[in-house]
């Protein structure tokens, strides 16, 4: 299997992202994929490193030289995610609050929420404008077959992080739900129970997009053409348009919250 060689910076775009318009995306993990989850649909392809430990794997003085050179590029956002789970990296407010300062946009945060019960990642984070978890699964059995974590990591106890944080935090929580299959009416009805517990101010409703590398390959951070891999890919099939409208329609008829998706391949084809 071939892997795109390709040197590693830890800015890298802008990206243009169906979530949040134009990112400049911030990678604080670094060139070896790592991350506590090692999700079925994953575009890095399988993690390299799984842990849940943190430590520092790019020093704050490193990413802010690397930010400095991409000033100029337009973007309406910053997201920290890249090459696995960002909260792992222990300087990640040294981060947050770096790229703040430098960049006057919006910071944000994509992750998976499996280090939220750690009291001072919730702080953490906080710093961050807007945030985004993912959560895929509403029982014990699905988040092990989809999100493949580290066999310590148990839902139950990311789920009582997440209700913690949006305790304290006062930006705007964003849920990322990955959808594989359609789910069942009882299915919906638990996660919408869940999601009005929670009271997140969207949720991010998504299916796969594209295809899974099968090496591991940095340049999957960004927006490369889904249809055209330069490297060896694992197609995934998404689940129809009217699967995500439908969900999405129960969702904001009982909590009147903004539920967003991607545009699909055939909406593509469309426009």
């Amino acid at each position: 299997m071939s892997t795109i060689t390709q040197p590693f910076t830890s800015v890298y775009g802008p990206v243009q992202s169906w979530r949040f318009g134009r990112s400049l995306g911030i990678d604080p993990i670094g060139a070896v994929s790592t991350c506590s989850f090692n999700c079925v649909y994953c575009q890095l392809g399988e993690i390299q490193h799984q842990r849940c430990n943190r430590q520092v794997f790019i020093p704050t003085q490193t990413i802010q030289q690397d930010l400095q050179a991409f000033l100029v590029c337009p973007a309406n956002t910053i997201t920290l995610s890249g090459s696995g789970e960002p909260t792992l990296a222990q300087n990640l407010g040294e981060i947050l609050a770096m790229a703040k300062a430098m960049t006057m946009k919006p910071i944000g945060v994509l992750t998976n929420g499996s280090l939220l019960s750690d009291r001072s990642v919730r702080e953490e984070l906080a710093i961050a404008e807007w945030v985004a978890v993912k959560m895929d699964a509403i029982s014990a059995d699905s988040f092990r077959r989809i999100n493949r974590p580290m066999p310590t990591l148990k839902l139950q106890d990311i789920w009582a992080g997440l209700l913690q944080f949006r305790q304290i935090y006062a930006g705007h929580l964003a849920i990322q739900t990955m959808l594989l299959t359609p789910w069942s009416d009882r299915d919906q009805a638990e996660y919408i129970h869940q999601m009005q517990v929670l009271r997140p101010d969207e949720i991010q409703l998504n299916t796969p997009t594209r295809p899974r590398s099968l090496t591991h390959q940095l340049i999957a951070r960004g927006n490369h053409p889904p249809d055209a891999c330069p490297y060896p890919t694992q197609p995934l099939k998404p689940v129809k348009a009217d699967v995500l409208q439908q969900l999405g329609d129960r969702i904001e008829s009982v909590m009147g919250i903004p539920v967003r998706y991607p545009l699909l391949k055939q909406e593509r084809e469309q426009w």
